[in-house]
């Protein structure tokens, strides 16, 4: 019987061994009592009492209101089982700390006990809500850079005030500043930051020092000057920089970043971002103010290519103008001014030649006439839009008239607005299918077929010229590769039909939603 006795003795000293070693915090809390009546070493320390203070402790005084009132349901349960939860405790100095507690029911000096075990894990939260904060930020800055990027990719517009805006949402600054190379200076863009810089007029930083622009433009990286008033090399370039008439730009700042606005080598500009307190601007800033200003230089040039594109095209524009002047109008002018010349001469002599020739005076000034309008058509895209299709046609023939003397049919049957996209495909195709007719053809006479419906358009244009075997037909030639991709471009269908000596028919078909009532149109 005494050996029983002194093996349970023994378990017990080992259990109270393990109970006092244990890492994790232990403490018994007696459900009658509605007290702890037992803790171990680590939970002592864990909510900052001696043994002694925390013996007799009510739960309520280490453990939130609302955990408490779990803790006392449980209790009350008296339910066998285990309970785990994550929770907040305190201090006797009512600090908060985060804990993992795992609870199970156990019988104490036989009164029936909640035994929990206690883990502090206030590091790994911290660790958790700091990656979670920064997770947020990289969301936040890689968002910025989207819509930056999408502002940049959208428009060929440059806006240089809303770049350093949006800048501005994941780079803190006092004052930021976007320069432009004229030649040997620096030319601000605009300025943001700074009520005065914003509303003053655009600063011209002129860069004669060498060395100077070797600072900014050495490895067209960004330079960070952690103390722009220190005696750093950079720091002292900088102030020598801006003593030109810019110096208000670091007056009462510490921090200077520049950054290179640079596509293939090619410097384009520097972005200069300052702020008050000192080494504030770390690499990551620097990454990021890169990202952007990559974006912007990109769409600088673009802005600039997209400039002498329009540029391009109007000279362009003029020339194929100058050319139909030429080719078309000119000559039938100066045809007109031959007869209307010789026409009094002719009258006195034969009359009736006479006639024939102000007949074809007629004809040459009605000629004129159309390609005026025509060429009108051109340079008001307008008319091409807000015009009906059947009068279109009809201008296009009369030109082609007048240009070739070559009569042509416009028969129109029903009418419809379309959408301006495919009004204007089915022009252009139209207006290349009678200029291929005019230079391959040799036909005596045209007919084109416009007819509206419930189902589709329908464009039909049919001459009695010379003909040709499509399946001879080289790629690109009579312009049949543009004609096609302008009508696939809108969902049009093009079929061309021809045969040697049996002239060509092109029909071009799109399928509408719905058509207005039907009305016939004919213009000889």
């Amino acid at each position: 019987m005494s050996q029983i006795r002194d093996n349970r003795l023994t378990s017990e000293e080992e259990y109270r061994n393990i109970f006092s070693a244990a890492s994790d915090g232990m403490v018994i809390y007696d459900i009658g009592l509605d007290s702890v009546v037992e803790a171990n070493p680590a939970a002592c320390a864990m909510h900052r009492y001696t043994r002694n203070e925390f013996i007799g402790l009510n739960p309520a005084v280490f453990m939130l209101p609302e955990n408490h009132a779990l803790f006392r349901e449980q209790a009350r349960s008296a339910e066998p089982g285990v309970f785990e939860a994550s929770i907040v405790h305190l201090r006797k100095d009512g600090s908060a700390f985060h804990v993992e507690v795992r609870r199970s029911m156990m019988m104490f000096r036989d009164r029936p006990c909640l035994l929990s075990i206690i883990r502090d894990v206030s590091q790994r939260v911290q660790t958790e809500r700091n990656l979670d904060l920064r997770v947020e930020s990289q969301m936040r800055e890689l968002a910025t850079l989207l819509a930056i990027s999408h502002t940049l990719a959208s428009t060929l517009d440059f806006q240089p005030g809303l770049i350093l805006e949006q800048l501005r949402e994941i780079i803190e600054y006092a004052h930021c500043g976007l320069f432009v190379f004229e030649d040997s200076t620096l030319v601000t863009l605009a300025m943001r930051g700074n009520p005065q810089l914003d509303l003053a007029p655009s600063l011209r930083i002129h860069l004669q020092e060498t060395e100077t622009q070797g600072m900014l433009f050495k490895g067209h990286k960004p330079i960070r000057i952690a103390e722009v008033w220190g005696d750093h090399p950079q720091a002292r370039s900088l102030r020598a920089l801006l003593d030109d008439g810019a110096s208000a730009l670091i007056q009462g700042m510490h921090s200077w970043m520049w950054v290179p606005l640079a596509v293939k080598g090619r410097m384009i500009g520097e972005v200069g971002v300052a702020h008050e307190k000192r080494n504030f601007f770390t690499p990551h800033h620097a990454d990021l103010a890169l990202s952007v200003a990559n974006q912007a230089a990109i769409t600088i040039v673009n802005t600039e290519l997209n400039r002498q594109a329009q540029a391009l095209a109007v000279l362009e524009e003029r020339q194929k103008l100058a050319r139909n002047l030429h080719d078309a109008i000119n000559q039938s002018l100066f045809s007109a001014g031959l007869i209307a010349e010789v026409l009094p001469r002719l009258w006195e002599r034969d009359q009736a030649e006479a006639r024939r020739s102000l007949e074809d005076l007629r004809k040459l000034t009605r000629g004129a006439m159309a390609e005026m309008r025509a060429l009108l058509a051109e340079l008001r895209p307008s008319t091409l839009i807000d015009a009906e299709l059947g009068d279109l046609l009809g201008l296009l023939a009369n030109a082609f008239t007048g240009r070739t003397n070559v009569p042509v049919k416009v028969t129109v049957v029903g009418q419809g607005a379309l959408p301006a996209d495919v009004q204007v495909a089915i022009y252009r195709v139209c207006q290349e299918a009678l200029n291929n007719v005019a230079r391959h053809a040799a036909a005596s006479s045209v007919e084109i077929h416009l007819n509206h419906n419930e189902k589709a358009i329908e464009v039909i244009i049919r001459d009695n010229g010379l003909g040709f075997d499509p399946e001879q037909i080289t790629s690109g030639h009579y312009g049949l590769s543009m004609m096609r991709e302008r009508a696939e471009g809108v969902g049009a269908q093009l079929s061309i039909t021809s045969r040697p000596g049996h002239g060509t028919e092109l029909t071009i078909r799109w399928m509408p939603g719905r058509m207005n009532g039907v009305q016939s149109k004919e213009y000889e």
